[in-house]
């Protein structure tokens, strides 16, 4: 079995922060959102990946190249991003017939999937939703197998939304399915994978649901910086030894990264600190601090502060991008 993951979007919501990095490698928890999703399918037996890379995408390949040697990964990039059917359905030929799990790249969600990986049917992961005319939709029969997958429908016939996890057995009938509706789409309009997944479960194909018990939003600030603060709870976070901490209270859960100098300051609880990142004179909570960045005399409460960034001056709620020097101290006369 092979897994998809596509990770060729901009990122528009987590902007200024996806400007300079592509929204699979925001810090999460101290990890990347990314190895967050690779490492789950890596631990229930997947060697083999296809990522789908677009908007600074060598930054993607780099990384995975680096963190991942043992694995074997390929590289699909779309040019033109015209949905995610469309992304799929660019890895036809790396795939053939193999059995895929197609995971989208900004998804992170708690289930068994090995149990998933080992079912008999095509499976796709639900769960239950307040709105779920934002989401791709499933209608559920009282088996368990799914009727019908709609996306965004204005009147929705389930609150059970398709939570970007799908695992297709038949996968030449998926191919087939997105060849037939790229064929009648108009040239501006995005494939969803939704449609191609309906288009085989009208012509006969079997598709199981299963619940996720967790399900992590990581496209915005807001939802990020909560499911950083769960994630830190499950994972119990990090902080490497030999970092030099002075005069430094740690609250846990936190993730800090190696190299950091921290001095005369309080960190956590739910904070995850990148590499190499000097902290002085600062309080930080429930917040995600990038790699080389430079903190001094602030308190910073539900914060996302970007790579390479300075930030020094008062008490502030901050939504900070990379390469950024920011004094909250003022001018004086």
């Amino acid at each position: 079995m092979k897994a998809i993951i596509p990770v060729a979007g901009a990122g528009t919501k987590l902007r200024p922060h996806t400007y300079t990095q592509p929204k699979a490698l925001i810090p999460l928890a101290g990890k990347t959102i990314l190895s967050v999703i690779v490492d789950q399918l890596k631990e229930a037996g997947i060697t083999e990946f296809v990522f789908i890379i677009g908007y600074l995408g060598e930054k993607i390949r780099d990384y995975v190249t680096i963190n991942y040697p043992e694995l074997t990964c390929h590289f699909v990039n779309q040019v033109d991003r015209q949905g995610i059917g469309h992304a799929v359905a660019l890895t036809k030929e790396i795939i053939g017939k193999d059995e895929v799990i197609i995971v989208l790249g900004d998804t992170i969600v708690e289930c068994d999937l090995k149990e998933v990986l080992d079912s008999t049917y095509s499976m796709l992961g639900v769960k239950k939703v307040d709105d779920p005319r934002e989401f791709g939709v499933a209608e559920i029969e009282e088996d368990g197998f799914i009727s019908h997958v709609v996306e965004k429908p204005a009147i929705p016939k389930s609150n059970m939304a398709l939570v970007g996890i799908y695992k297709i057995k038949e996968t030449d009938f998926l191919f087939e399915c997105l060849e037939t509706i790229i064929q009648s789409i108009t040239e501006y309009s995005d494939l969803n994978l939704t449609d191609a997944l309906d288009c085989m479960i009208q012509k006969g194909a079997k598709f199981q649901s299963f619940k996720v018990s967790n399900w992590f939003d990581c496209g915005k600030k807001e939802t990020l910086l909560e499911s950083n603060s769960i994630l830190l709870k499950k994972f119990g976070g990090n902080v490497f030894e030999e970092n030099e901490f002075q005069n430094t209270i740690i609250i846990p859960p936190v993730s800090i990264g190696e190299g950091c100098i921290i001095k005369n300051s309080v960190i956590g609880p739910n904070v995850a600190i990148g590499e190499f990142t000097t902290v002085t004179n600062t309080i930080i909570k429930d917040s995600i601090i990038g790699t080389y960045a430079n903190l001094n005399e602030i308190v910073l409460n539900n914060s996302l502060i970007g790579s390479d960034a300075e930030v020094k001056g008062v008490s502030r709620n901050l939504n900070i991008g990379d390469n950024t020097a920011i004094d909250l101290g003022g001018s004086k006369s």
